[in-house]
């Protein structure tokens, strides 16, 4: 990541600056390190005499696995962040579904199915609504450390029947868009393209797109987000940097009073949550010994420690005085370009 994002005293987004000039001014003490959701950010800790603000584009290119954000202005691209879908809440709901229709066969207290519990008029399946939401949450992420004015997101649009209930759910990345979009123009000005115009743009570069789409590379698919910022504040003939965020969603699973299925003798053993005594899992911390952690599952009075970029498990046996957090996460952020995969200033 070659800029470092800034935040003013009034808690305002700045134009971002360069690693060297954060860390000068860390050092001088006009500024205050901070982690937003796993991105290194300074908090300034005087008010600008002039704030002179550039026009700050984010370009989305939706999809079904993956999806792509392109933060740019005229000068600089300042981020490119390939994130995953949420694709699994529809695997969710149905094994919840099958355990509680396994609960009313059985001899317990249980309510009454309800059949009237949906809205008629307007309904959002829980599975599309979630691979929407997250990418307005990353949004409103990148709102919060970035000077956004616009989003260009290339529409999209699958062939029709005419069919009602065909229409309705052939495509999990059609629903729910319309939702999507008006959320979009309440954080700024919203700008469409369709997928021919996206693949005129790159040819009208002279850019190829990949055809691998699981390639954790720029030509996969932040070449098209690129594209589509950069045809707002056209001040590039080609990418400029092409250093890549992976985002990662985390997947925590609910409390549950025991396991779906029971183990050796018939006990059946404590499931899920998201707190490990005290600290969310999922948080970034660090610890006096390992330095920079994510915090996973805990076990009497320790807690499990992985490793940030990898994910791997460094440690079972933290405690939990010994780790600082810095930051709450509902994902996990790899700097694609850094060796650790964090700033260390």
């Amino acid at each position: 990541m070659k800029f470092i994002p800034v935040i003013g005293k009034d808690k305002k987004p700045l134009m971002p600056t360069i690693p060297s000039r954060a860390r000068r001014w860390i050092k001088e003490g006009k500024a205050t390190p901070f982690w937003k959701k796993g991105i290194f950010c300074v908090r300034l800790n005087k008010e600008l005499s002039n704030e002179k603000l550039q026009k700050v584009v984010v370009g989305i290119d939706p999809g079904s696995r993956r999806e792509a954000f392109t933060i740019k202005s005229k000068s600089h691209t300042y981020a490119n962040i390939l994130s995953d879908a949420v694709y699994w809440v529809k695997h969710n709901l149905d094994t919840r579904r099958m355990m509680r229709r396994t609960r009313r066969r059985r001899k317990t207290p249980c309510r009454k199915p309800r059949f009237n519990n949906k809205p008629k008029k307007v309904f959002l399946s829980p599975s599309t609504k979630a691979r929407w939401d997250i990418k307005l949450r990353v949004c409103k992420w990148i709102i919060g450390i970035y000077p956004i004015t616009d989003f260009i997101v290339e529409d999209i649009k699958a062939k029709t029947k005419g069919k009602k209930k065909w229409d309705c759910i052939f495509s999990p990345l059609q629903v729910g868009k319309t939702w999507f979009y008006k959320e979009l123009e309440r954080l700024g000005n919203l700008s469409l393209k369709r997928g021919y115009e996206t693949k005129a743009l790159r040819d009208k570069l002279d850019l190829e797109k990949s055809s691998d789409k699981k390639a954790e590379i720029f030509e996969s698919h932040n070449i098209d987000s690129w594209v589509l910022a950069n045809e707002i504040e056209q001040g590039h003939e080609a990418p400029d940097n092409k250093e890549l965020l992976r985002l990662v969603p985390l997947r925590n699973y609910r409390r549950q009073l025991h396991m779906f299925q029971p183990s050796k003798r018939n006990m059946r053993r404590r499931v899920g949550g998201t707190i490990s005594l005290g600290l969310k899992r999922g948080s970034i911390g660090k610890h006096m010994n390992y330095g920079l952690v994510f915090i996973g599952g805990y076990c009497r009075n320790r807690i499990s420690l992985h490793e940030p970029r990898a994910h791997k498990r460094i440690s079972q046996s933290a405690k939990l005085e010994d780790i600082h957090i810095l930051t709450n996460n509902s994902w996990r952020i790899i700097d694609l370009g850094e060796k650790d995969g964090y700033y260390r200033l």
